[in-house]
C-alpha cells in the first residue's frame, strides 16, 4: 500500500489488514471536540489517558481508511497511532 511520507502518513498493519493513518487538522479538530479540549497541549495531555474506547475514537480520527468492523488489539491499536503521531513531526 503506498502512503505519502512527505504528509506523515503511515501504514499500520491493523487486525491483519494495512490502514493508512495521518494526523489532519481534520482529524486534531475532531478529537478537541470529542475530548472537549482546546488547543494542542491540552489535546496532548488528555491523550495521555486515553482508555479503550477513546482509543477507537483516536483510531478513527487518523485513519485514512476504513476501520469499521475490524477487530483491533489493544496493542496494535496503540502502536498504530503512536506511529502516526511520531510520523507528524518528521
Amino acid at each position: 500500500m503506498l502512503c505519502n511520507a512527505a504528509r506523515g502518513e503511515v501504514v499500520a498493519s491493523l487486525s491483519g489488514r494495512e490502514v493508512r493513518l495521518c494526523v489532519t487538522l481534520k482529524a486534531l479538530a475532531e478529537l478537541e471536540g470529542h475530548f472537549q479540549v482546546s488547543g494542542f497541549s491540552a489535546l496532548a495531555e488528555r491523550l495521555k489517558g486515553v482508555g479503550a474506547r477513546d482509543l477507537m475514537v483516536v483510531l478513527r480520527a487518523l485513519a485514512m481508511d476504513e476501520v469499521e468492523g475490524l477487530d483491533v488489539g489493544f496493542g496494535e491499536a496503540v502502536a498504530a497511532v503512536v506511529m502516526a503521531f511520531e510520523a507528524m513531526h518528521g
